[in-house]
């Protein structure tokens, strides 16, 4: 009755039968329609969040592509990467999001001017996730880590393309159309303003000392600078202020993370899985209009694994060979009370029509056509005939049907012997033995066609 819920159902129902504990069954049917489950169930935070934790820099490169609106050169993509520990940014316009692309920016844009990172942290895009990068992590020594599927979460980069939108936004009109010349002084200007999260600069950070910014030019104000008697002094303070300056910034990373957590977990139901547990996964994969679809995927999976603490589980599905599936916990909805459905549907294989070769003389079709049926023609042959001759068949015209009593056409047909010979091949046709044949054939030449009215 259209699955309108307990209430509704259970009024229905009581107006019309009546058995004992009839509202606990109903209630139980309900709760465990699988139709109902996989549309109307909706995704809950039961997920703590989990920090991620960097110590010094470049131990961790995050980046993603950020796409907008084209401008009048054409681009519409920004390779965005960031440093997790001093969030120092770069951002490059590209033309296109290839993976060639993306490797020799992260190489001519970062690495020769501010050195290799140790990790490099980005989504499951084909364009991080190919070959090319692959081998440029194996040369260059990194680890290549990634997020799990559909959880933009897990790459911090994304809090800095929403910081880029709202610069971006904030030009004028004119200046929007040609948004590209205008990225690198923006980021520019965010690398030199204090981060709330570590209390100090990117650009500080990362070269250990303050930038000198136009308005500095603009006012004309004196560059403050301690003066310094050897390279060797100059390389010992700028040790120790960076060796400061990283413990301040860790002890205030660690505050806002320990805040951002408490905030986030306060709104989260924690339902951990274990191995075994049935589940069903988000419906992520469809795309364009989708306002009747399922929320959650047809396909019952269950737990294989899980990665250490992490809410991250390994499913595979349930009653069938398929790939495994490392997902978020907020991907993933317990349905440990849905009935186990058949492994698969028996699908009618097609059968394959192979033709009467010599390895397969006596193959036999199910269902032949009555196209076939109308070639078969009979040829008369004079007794005693017991084999048929490894010449060709020429099969009459039908318009024209030759003169039985021709003599020209049984003039060419050889003398056979009685018995036969092992290279001698038998024309089977239905399945019908060379032995049957014969019978056959001797059978219809004994009967006499004049006898036959019909023939």
């Amino acid at each position: 009755m259209g699955h309108m819920g307990v209430d509704r159902t259970l009024d229905l129902v009581r107006t019309r039968f009546y058995w004992p504990r009839m509202a606990l069954d109903v209630e139980r049917k309900v709760k465990t329609c699988g139709r109902c489950v996989r549309r109307k169930a909706r995704p809950e935070r039961v997920a703590p969040l989990v920090n991620i934790n960097t110590t010094r820099p470049l131990e961790l490169l995050c980046m993603d592509f950020l796409s907008l609106e084209a401008d009048k050169s054409g681009t519409k993509d920004i390779l965005v990467i960031t440093d997790h520990f001093t969030k120092f940014a770069v951002a490059i316009p590209t033309p296109n999001q290839k993976a060639r692309t993306v490797a020799r920016c992260l190489w001519e844009n970062f690495m020769v001017h501010y050195g290799i990172p140790e990790k490099l942290h980005s989504d499951q895009g084909p364009d991080f996730e190919s070959r090319t990068i692959k081998e440029l992590c194996q040369v260059a020594g990194i680890h290549k880590v990634r997020t799990t599927p559909y959880h933009p979460r897990g790459n911090p980069v994304e809090r800095f393309n929403r910081t880029l939108l709202d610069m971006l936004g904030t030009l004028r009109d004119q200046d929007k159309s040609c948004w590209r010349d205008h990225v690198r002084p923006l980021v520019h200007a965010y690398n030199c303003t204090r981060n709330e999260v570590t209390g100090f600069t990117p650009y500080e950070l990362m070269f250990g000392r303050q930038p000198r910014l136009p308005v500095d030019l603009a006012f004309n104000l004196p560059v403050q600078e301690e003066q310094h008697s050897s390279h060797s002094e100059y390389v010992q303070k700028l040790k120790s202020r960076l060796k400061e300056s990283y413990k301040l910034a860790m002890d205030k990373a660690a505050k806002i993370a320990h805040k951002n957590k408490m905030r986030f977990d306060r709104y989260v139901t924690v339902s951990d899985l274990e191995a075994g547990d049935r589940v069903l996964v988000r419906n992520v994969r469809i795309r364009g209009k989708h306002k009747i679809s399922d929320k959650w995927e047809h396909t019952v999976h269950v737990v294989v694994r899980r990665a250490g603490n992490l809410p991250v589980y390994t499913v595979k599905p349930e009653n069938k060979d398929g790939p495994l599936r490392t997902l978020h916990r907020d991907l993933l909805l317990p349905c440990g009370y849905l009935p186990v459905e058949e492994s698969s549907e028996h699908v009618q294989k097609p059968v394959s029509r192979r033709p009467r070769t010599r390895a397969n003389p006596e193959l036999e079709e199910e269902n032949p056509s009555d196209e076939e049926d109308d070639l078969l023609i009979p040829v008369w042959l004079s007794p005693p005939v017991h084999t048929v001759s490894e010449s060709p068949v020429n099969v009459p015209d039908i318009d024209n049907p030759p003169d039985v009593d021709s003599q020209s056409d049984f003039g060419n047909i050889p003398d056979m012997p009685n018995s036969t010979t092992d290279n001698t091949e038998y024309l089977s046709t239905n399945g019908v033995t060379p032995t049957e044949q014969v019978d056959e054939t001797t059978l219809t030449e004994n009967d006499s066609p004049v006898d036959d009215p019909d023939v």
